[in-house]
């Protein structure tokens, strides 16, 4: 007997191009037109006879982690830059999602590369034409798949649906438009979020229209870099500083990142903002009903999570890079709150990372306790001490100079007497306790991931981190990250660049990054 699927399809931009897009374990290949702009192939072993687009082909990555769930749909694509610079001289990647919403694991990418490999033939149905700004369902008759539906919804409506479910919609708005409301600024950066922000938090919760900017999607994001952090939103950063708005927040292309601002651009920490979430999560309506079953953060992510997890004694794991870890602990029931230092935060109610979730939980925590955002973060160091956190971004670097690097540092940290050795840098001395290229043992599974970023820890707990990102642009991005936990009171509202220059110093020369790149700073710093 066939079974027949559901398949979620968005798209981030709409050009004039075409995709092939593998779908699963296939024998025989029929493709299949979906979009007037985009003509989207899909093919699969399983019959696939229904696609849910978004209006406009527009759809958010957490919408889409949302819908598949909702809908039970054997999973999604998504066309999209994410936080890199789109339109046709800048990026556009493929993500595939499985039943769960979330990221397709190694295994499965791993089954459909090496199909790829053995494609002999595909066939097209060039004449399918789909009205993607009409919503609704469009029949076609099409050979091996009788009916095949395309379904156009609107991009939102299942979106905020969950949303109100997870958060007090009447104390949110309350607090953004009663009548000691408070005065915010989101900056959607011209990706997907915007029609979310607009509809959510002005038209449900009251915001006021001028609220929210650069709203409207555009494929090349306005010709900006979509990436929410004090470079990338530069524009938000200096509006905030002028002190009419006492929350801010910008999100990336796709919606799944975000980056949070206080009064006069107070900066949140995204690894700072995971703890502070969890040290408030009884603010959320959601936990309340679920209880928290852990936490969980990126192993270059800093220990803030730790803190809040060991004083609430709550399971904490420390996993690789990639939401597909955190992922797999979901569905095991294993983790209700997960971060990345990437400007990634999300929860269980999805398998994605999410962008205006974490601000509705951060606006949540401002209407709980009625506190500035200052406030409630200076409080919560006070409470589990400061994590000094930074990461410095070597974007576009040579390849082969970063790979050659990071060999010959991993070549030297892997010598015998580089463990107990001490490293000085004014008067501050470090002396190594651990050295190793950090490996995970999914608990869930057993799968092991090996060479997820080389760690330098010390004894006084300070850690220095190399990794290779392959989320940029064009060549090779090296990420250094330094984390230093301090509980004296008295320090901890120091500056964080001044506090771990002795250990970026360290860093610098230990690795020789820049007379190894050329390089003479870090493209980005957070």
């Amino acid at each position: 007997m066939e079974k027949v699927f559901n398949l979620v399809f968005c798209m981030e931009h709409q050009y004039p191009y075409y995709f092939y897009i593998m779908v699963g374990a296939v024998n025989k290949h029929t493709l299949l037109p979906v979009s007037i702009n985009l003509h989207v192939c899909i093919c699969s072993c399983l019959q696939i006879n229904h696609l849910v687009i978004g209006h406009n082909g527009i759809m958010s990555t957490p919408a889409v982690s949302c819908v598949i769930r909702k809908r039970k749909a054997v999973g999604g694509i998504i066309l999209t830059a994410s936080h890199n610079p789109g339109g046709p001289n800048g990026d556009f990647g493929i993500k595939y999602n499985i039943s769960s919403g979330g990221p397709a694991p190694e295994g499965i990418t791993n089954k459909i590369f090496e199909i790829s490999k053995s494609l002999q033939e595909y066939h097209i149905c060039p004449d399918l034409k789909v009205d993607l700004s009409k919503i609704g369902k469009q029949t076609f008759e099409v050979d091996t798949f009788k009916p095949f539906t395309v379904e156009i919804v609107d991009s939102v409506d299942d979106y905020a649906e969950m949303l109100r479910g997870i958060f007090d919609f009447a104390a949110l708005k309350e607090l953004l438009s009663g009548a000691n409301h408070i005065n915010v600024r989101l900056d959607a950066m011209h990706g997907v979020v915007g029609p979310y922000v607009k509809k959510i938090v002005c038209e449900e919760l009251g915001s006021p229209a001028n609220s929210a900017v650069n709203c409207v999607p555009q494929e090349d994001f306005g010709g900006h870099h979509p990436d929410p952090n004090l470079t990338y939103a530069a524009d938000l950063v200096k509006t905030m500083k002028g002190g009419e708005y006492d929350f801010g927040a910008a999100f990336d292309g796709d919606g799944d990142r975000n980056m949070v601002l206080g009064k006069h651009g107070f900066f949140v920490n995204p690894s700072d903002s995971v703890a502070v979430i969890a040290a408030n999560i009884k603010s959320i309506p959601y936990f309340q009903k679920t209880g928290v079953k852990g936490l969980a953060r990126s192993m270059p992510t800093s220990g803030a999570l730790d803190n809040v997890a060991k004083t609430l004694q709550m399971d904490l794991y420390e996993t690789p890079t990639g939401w597909k870890f955190f992922g797999n602990l979901m569905d095991a029931g294993k983790l209700s709150l997960c971060g990345e230092e990437s400007f990634g935060t999300g929860s269980d109610h999805i398998r994605e990372k999410d962008g205006l979730w974490a601000v509705l939980a951060w606006l949540s925590i401002l209407a709980t306790r009625k506190q500035s955002v200052e406030e409630i973060m200076k409080d919560h160091w006070q409470k589990f001490g400061r994590n000094f956190f930074t990461r410095y971004d070597y974007e576009e670097v040579d390849s082969d100079a970063a790979n050659k690097m990071m060999k010959d540092l991993e070549a030297a940290m892997f010598d015998p007497s580089f463990k107990g050795k001490k490293f000085s840098s004014g008067d501050k001395t470090y002396e190594v306790a651990i050295a190793d290229n950090f490996a995970y043992t999914d608990p869930v599974d057993g799968s092991v991931s090996k060479n997820q970023g080389l760690r330098i820890i010390f004894s006084d707990g300070s850690r220095v981190i190399f990794r290779l990102s392959g989320t940029g642009s064009a060549g090779a991005t090296i990420r250094l990250y330094i984390d230093s936990y301090e509980k004296d009171a008295q320090k901890i509202y120091q500056d964080p660049q001044a506090i771990l220059a002795p250990l970026v110093d360290i860093a610098l020369k230990l690795s020789q990054l820049h007379e190894r790149t050329g390089r003479t700073g870090p493209t980005v710093i957070t």
